[in-house]
């Protein structure tokens, strides 16, 4: 990868349930990106739901996937991280697509500096119900059922579990404890680890940066929902949190 171009990381786009005109944004920004990055991050809930069955996989997103093999084939490597909206990618994602997908947290050099990339959820303190729910949704056997479906049923039965679009406007107390508590938690696992430099998360849909200690940053990169947030990291400068101005061409 280029030193001298920076990376760059954005997370819940919730692509599925975005409003109207997020979608054709995001993908500006995408080729933005394209162009301009080393290595591009997307840190969980690119999608709103994404799962691949037996026979086929969660339909509708033919503009960005096509998109992202043709950065991807273009020689900037993309990274996606399953967050709780689209955990269950798999071959699809990595061979046909060729991105690079994780399902769990991962500690690697970006941008020269030792960084632990997490979505977030199931991190930090409280929501004991969501952590309970997960541990079922990702058992192997609720995949193996759940991937019999045809992709049509199972869409329509995650879209109806999600409801995201109606939790947009619901901003609140519930959604700032969260927030606290994923800072608390990164700000603890500093301390635990002064090699550490950068925690980078998501999940919050609360753009935030900020410097623990000397040298040790925790960062979100917010979302595309609300904020239309990116990180920017590059060998030898801060952390940078931007907001995408341009519109969708």
């Amino acid at each position: 990868m280029s030193a001298a171009k920076p990376v760059l990381i954005a997370s819940d786009v919730h692509l599925g349930a975005a409003r109207s005109g997020r979608e054709r944004t995001f993908l500006a920004w995408l080729e933005h990106a394209a162009s301009e990055a080393s290595w591009i991050i997307l840190n969980g809930d690119l999608f709103d739901f994404w799962f691949e069955y037996r026979r086929g996989t969660t339909r509708g997103h033919e503009d960005v996937l096509s998109l992202l093999r043709r950065i991807v084939e273009g020689g900037v490597p993309v990274t996606l991280m399953g967050g709780n909206h689209d955990w269950w990618g798999g071959r699809y994602l990595r061979e046909e697509i060729g991105l690079e997908f994780l399902q769990d947290p991962v500690v690697r050099e970006i941008a020269g500096r030792r960084t632990l990339l997490a979505h977030g959820d199931g991190l930090g303190k409280g929501d004991l119900r969501y952590l309970a729910m997960r541990a079922v949704l990702r058992g192997s056997a609720t995949q193996w059922a759940f991937g019999l479906l045809p992709p049509r049923v199972g869409d329509r039965i995650a879209r109806g579990v999600s409801r995201t679009e109606h939790k947009w406007d619901e901003w609140g107390e519930r959604q700032r404890s969260r927030a606290r508590a994923l800072e608390a938690w990164a700000e603890a696992r500093l301390g635990e680890d002064r090699e550490l430099e950068l925690i980078v998360l998501g999940h919050t849909h609360e753009p935030r940066i900020r410097e623990v200690t000397s040298g040790q940053w925790y960062v979100n990169s917010g979302d595309w929902v609300l904020h239309r947030s990116y990180v920017t990291l590059e060998v030898g400068r801060e952390p940078r949190l931007s907001e995408w101005k341009a519109s969708a061409s």
